[in-house]
């Protein structure tokens, strides 16, 4: 035997209402298809965010690479800006030591050169 649910029915008229009955397993059955409409939905919202986050989580992937790679280039730039700083004052040193040089052998020939320092 089914059991009944008593639901009230709202008629047209204000004061007159009647309760009819509903069988158990037709209410049982739209509540089920009520919650199974909000899990679709639930179901569809978490898929949606599980693609998002994985769309982030590549992005933020990228951008690893990306600063990984720079890093790596700012590095290999600094020891090049290191390296012709050296060479730089390799050059400086070895251009005065001349400068030093010519000015001896002028000062040794009795030549008179203005200092320019």
């Amino acid at each position: 035997m089914a059991s009944t649910i008593a639901v009230p029915s709202i008629q047209t008229k204000p004061h007159h209402r009647h309760i009819s009955a509903v069988p158990e397993s037709e209410v049982l059955r739209r509540r089920n298809e009520e919650l199974e409409k909000e899990l679709k939905k639930s179901i569809e919202r978490e898929e949606k965010m599980r693609e998002e986050l994985n769309k982030i989580w590549e992005r933020l992937r990228v951008a690893e690479e990306a600063e990984e790679r720079l890093c790596s280039q700012l590095g290999e730039f600094e020891a090049e800006a290191v390296d012709q700083a050296r060479a730089y004052r390799t050059r400086v040193l070895h251009l005065m030591d001349q400068l030093s040089l010519a000015q001896k052998l002028l000062q040794s020939a009795a030549v008179s050169v203005p200092n320019f320092q």
